[in-house]
């Protein structure tokens, strides 16, 4: 499958919102999965905040809605269970920690990858949550294993 072409490139499609759930579900388990226009998310619910993305890592497709939600550098991140790559879930970056070679005693920082992992728009209306997926017009990391032969949910067309 050419995932190069328009008809897999989620920039070049118009999303309407799907609806995926009750906001008093997700509340308690604080995640949920859907399939919203045939691609698999991942729906969080964390202090207050909802956030979607892909639900497959984008390092090797690692099950994100598996992972645990930690703070790293401020920032609340998902982290891959196969691999302990760290996500934001707000802007969807891999997080690594650097030091400076030349400087054995130097501590530690958070650096940024950049955006990794396709994030989507979480609404909610009347207790309803609706997820609309990204128009953004770049090609994620994360968009290798949600499209394809890495789909776990198959189109029925």
């Amino acid at each position: 499958m050419d995932l190069g072409g328009s008809e897999q490139d989620p920039e070049m499609k118009e999303y309407s919102s799907v609806y995926v759930g009750r906001e008093e579900d997700i509340k308690k388990s604080e995640r949920m999965t859907a399939v919203v226009h045939d691609r698999e998310v991942v729906i969080f619910y964390h202090k207050g905040d909802y956030h979607a993305m892909d639900i497959r890592c984008y390092h090797s497709g690692g099950p994100l809605h598996l992972g645990e939600i930690e703070d790293f550098d401020g920032r609340p991140c998902i982290v891959c269970p196969w691999h302990k790559y760290k996500i934001t879930l707000a802007t969807g970056e891999g997080l690594y920690q650097s030091k400076n070679p030349k400087d054995p005693s130097a501590k530690p920082k958070w650096c940024s990858k950049g955006i990794k992992q396709r994030i989507h728009t979480v609404t909610v209306d009347s207790g309803n949550i609706y997820v609309t997926l990204s128009k953004e017009p770049f090609n994620c990391d994360s968009d290798f294993y949600a499209t394809g032969d890495f789909k776990v949910i198959k189109s029925s067309s």
